[in-house]
């Protein structure tokens, strides 16, 4: 084959696997929030109480995302990735035999959102090292879509295993996936073209073919550069500031929406789980519909077109608790617009922007530092809401997560005309 050839195939068969692979991360983290009526019910553990639990995962995720955006960069993606998921896959089958135990509880699944925390900042500088600048947006769109479809995947795998052998086999078979799927992206896995004796983006774009043949390592610029990079630009700060709002609301309906539907729209547990996970899916379309809308309105500037979706996040879930006692058409199509705006500057924040403001060479490093400050939101939102359905109302844990929504509109907004230079490593 050319060199272009090899190329193609490569860039094919490193996204596909690893399309695949990040998919399934979700088979081993949000298995729980379909879990979670089964747990409180057999335990009597109230929703504050399940809510920390939730909360141990995503403030682990949170840590994990600065340390392994970290490590990514070093280590690449397809070592850290496979340890990820054999750990996490063992977590998911351990949480399945605890005691009614909240302590034990908080510490497995605390662990797992470490482990969890080995998936995207790797994905990211996987996609960086195999794709060129001018084509991200589109390949960002494109990957970003694997987790709003393992999403919908998960939700409905946990939500038909849930409701026909009950909630501990919601994390043994989902457990069992998931290492099948690890074991693939190792198999099919590189961290980047140089690796096969391919050249690297940057000699693509020069012409320079020298190097065919000869396999290299991916440079690691080192963690004093890695570390500037991500700390220093107070652009990457704002973006990270306002995923942290945006990841409320995101979590909130990810954790919660199923036992809102069961308990306060009546559906069974199998059927929330089956009508939430349209969420995830129109959010596929929101993420592709961003990607091309910031390229083909906003000259590639990222910032106007979240900032649009952002407000019309806000209206939708401000009118969704409103249509819980309407035919179910309604509220299904007012989550599924939730999902669409939720995802379209999800994908822009924790993948394009990550890339672009980051290089190359901190790919992994910025979507650490990025994602690690969401999941300080999602961690927030966990016990928070449960506390506030707990003691106050529904629609107090809703108005928690529309003003998560609006502080990352608020935040994005102070980025409306900035566009990232082109640097030595696209």
């Amino acid at each position: 084959m050319t060199v272009e050839q090899q190329l193609k195939y490569w860039r094919k068969r490193v996204f596909i696997s690893l399309w695949l692979t990040y998919a399934s991360f979700y088979l081993c983290r949000v298995n729980m929030s379909v879990a979670l009526p089964g747990i409180m019910e057999e335990f009597g553990i109230s929703k504050t109480s399940m809510g920390m639990v939730l909360t141990a995962i995503f403030f682990a995720y949170a840590v994990g995302q600065f340390i392994n955006g970290q490590l990514g960069d070093k280590v690449g993606a397809r070592k850290l990735i496979s340890l990820g998921v054999l750990a996490s896959s063992g977590l998911n089958a351990l949480f399945a035999f605890l005691p009614g135990i909240v302590t034990l509880m908080l510490i497995v699944w605390g662990l797992n959102g470490y482990f969890q925390s080995m998936g995207w900042s790797p994905s990211v500088k996987t996609m960086a090292n195999w794709f060129p600048l001018k084509t991200r947006g589109k390949i960002s769109g494109l990957f970003g879509s694997c987790y709003q479809f393992g999403n919908a995947a998960s939700w409905a795998l946990a939500g038909f295993v849930i409701g026909a052998l009950g909630w501990r086999w919601g994390f043994w078979i989902p457990a069992i996936v998931f290492a099948i799927m690890g074991a693939q992206w190792f198999i099919n896995g590189r961290n980047a073209p140089e690796e096969v004796g391919l050249p690297t983006i940057e000699e693509e774009s020069e012409g320079i073919m020298d190097e065919v043949g000869k396999h290299r390592k991916d440079e690691h610029l080192g963690f004093k550069f890695t570390m500037k990079t991500v700390t220093t630009d107070p652009h990457i700060w704002i973006v990270a500031l306002s995923l942290f709002g945006l990841n409320m609301i995101r979590y909130g309906f990810m954790d919660w929406a199923p036992t809102y539907m069961f308990e306060v729209e009546g559906a069974k547990i199998s059927h929330a789980a089956y009508k939430a996970l349209a969420m995830p899916l129109a959010g596929s379309l929101g993420a592709l519909f961003a990607g091309w809308g910031s390229d083909r309105f906003f000259q590639s500037r990222r910032a106007p077109i979240m900032v649009i979706m952002l407000f019309c996040l806000s209206v939708s879930t401000f009118v969704y608790p409103k249509l819980a006692h309407f035919h179910w058409v309604y509220s299904l199509m007012c989550l599924m617009a939730i999902g669409f705006f939720i995802y379209g500057p999800h994908v822009m924040i924790c993948a394009t922007i990550s890339m672009d403001y980051g290089s190359r060479k901190a790919a992994a490093s910025t979507a650490g530092f990025i994602d690690g400050f969401g999941y300080f939101g999602a961690s927030l939102t966990g016990v928070l809401s449960g506390y506030l359905i707990d003691n106050i109302s529904w629609k107090a844990a809703f108005w928690l997560w529309i003003g998560g929504a609006l502080l990352a509109m608020v935040l994005i907004s102070f980025l409306w005309n900035y566009k990232p230079q082109k640097g030595e490593y696209h």
